[in-house]
């Protein structure tokens, strides 16, 4: 292994570690020295790959962002090839629900991640909105093409829906996690509120 890559494993193994951390006890919990012991590495160690706490918790945000494109990904390919708007739209949105362990685990992440942003605004305030938006915004054009094809009500304004959609899965994500209803349930509001959307007047 060369030095770069094994800096870079290095520093995932512990930014992992912290990913662990956060989705089982929260991010108030995960101090640089509990972090290492997850890690299996010296504190010293965690200090020397990253200087502060903000680093880290932002390296490790980064990270759970790209495991969540990896999910978005793949779940688009499965839903048909070439992938239609529809297709897009309802595969991001379903792979956000935490229907299973792996998307359960990264709500909760993203869950403690938004937890410490209440507490402590100026870590995470200016790093936190930019990967949502992205969403909105890439769910909006999916929208605004399957309404340019006629399967949206052409009265609809594509990014508004986004939000609405994405608003409305953050809100049932959670209420799965609290067992106010199941993944099940869940999927079904999604997908009834996509066909009554998908359905052009």
């Amino acid at each position: 292994m060369t030095g770069r890559a094994e800096h870079e494993e290095r520093r995932r193994q512990i930014a992992e570690a912290l990913l662990r951390i956060a989705d089982t006890q929260g991010l108030q919990n995960a101090s640089m020295r509990a972090v290492a012991a997850e890690a299996g590495v010296s504190l010293r160690l965690v200090q020397y790959y990253f200087e502060t706490k903000q680093g880290l918790l932002l390296d490790a945000l980064a990270r759970l962002g790209a495991q969540l494109q990896g999910r978005m990904e793949t779940w688009i390919a499965e839903a048909g090839s070439p992938p239609t708007p529809r297709g897009t739209v309802t595969a991001v949105l379903s792979c956000i629900l935490p229907t299973d362990p792996e998307s359960r685990r990264i709500t909760r992440t993203y869950a403690a991640y938004y937890a410490l942003v209440l507490t402590d605004p100026e870590v995470l305030a200016t790093h936190g909105a930019g990967p949502p938006r992205v969403l909105e915004g890439f769910l909006a054009k999916q929208l605004r093409a399957a309404q340019e094809a006629g399967e949206i009500d052409a009265a609809k304004d594509p990014a508004i829906a986004a939000a609405g959609l994405l608003a409305m899965v953050n809100g049932l994500g959670s209420g799965v996690l609290a067992g106010q209803r199941s993944g099940e349930a869940a999927l079904a509001v999604l997908h009834r509120h996509l066909d009554e959307l998908f359905a052009a007047r």
